[in-house]
């Protein structure tokens, strides 16, 4: 089985699942972005962004793929480059660190932990960057995929609250914590996918 976490660049942007590569809930305003939906431009915003973004600051995102399958992916960026952010009522993130804006992981890969080595892969390059830490808006109330992360997910891969709301909570993961962590992105990423398989459960004639 073949395990890979590449940056998201133009070339791989057509991995990101449908409704993500034509989204641009965080890219624009929301002025912005019903204008951009009016004019059916949301592919060619997201494109934009991303050229944008990786000309003037570098890697934005993270792919996971198995078997040259897209699983799953994250995306981040400072808040001057995530418009949205500002309309949060916990905004705005903190001048020293990065946001973790999105991310999805396909069903057949939920639960077992590739949300955790996304963070992990975020945060290695953030560090590698001189970043102190990412932050994010999370969902209180989340109940199914949405542009904003469920707040129980960003607390479970370490995150934690730094200002509280009903809905929307603004969480944050301290990068020299992520330090500690003691494997390694690659190394997590083979355990996870079955680099080692598990012997058969004997069962009874």
């Amino acid at each position: 089985m073949g395990r890979r976490l590449l940056p998201l660049t133009l070339d791989n942007l057509e991995d990101l699942p449908q409704r993500c590569r034509a989204c641009v809930f965080w890219e624009l305003d929301p002025v912005s972005g019903e204008a951009a939906v009016r004019a059916g431009r949301l592919a060619v915003e997201k494109e934009a962004w991303i050229s944008a973004v990786l000309l003037d600051w570098g890697s934005c995102g993270r792919v996971a793929y198995v078997d040259d399958a897209p699983v799953g992916f994250v995306l981040y960026a400072p808040p001057a480059y995530v418009p949205r952010s500002t309309a949060f009522p916990t905004s705005p993130v903190s001048p020293d660190a990065v946001q973790l804006m999105t991310g999805f992981v396909q069903p057949g890969y939920q639960g077992q932990g590739l949300g955790r080595v996304l963070v992990q892969s975020v945060a290695k390059d953030l560090l590698r960057r001189g970043f102190k830490a990412i932050e994010a808006f999370g969902d209180a109330r989340w109940k199914e995929p949405a542009c904003v992360l469920p707040a129980d997910h960003l607390l479970a891969v370490g995150f934690k609250t730094v200002r509280h709301h009903p809905a929307h909570p603004r969480l944050r993961l301290e990068l020299r914590s992520t330090l500690s962590w003691k494997e390694d992105v690659e190394m997590a990423l083979d355990r996870l996918l079955g680099a080692v398989q598990k012997e058969p459960a004997l069962r009874p004639l």
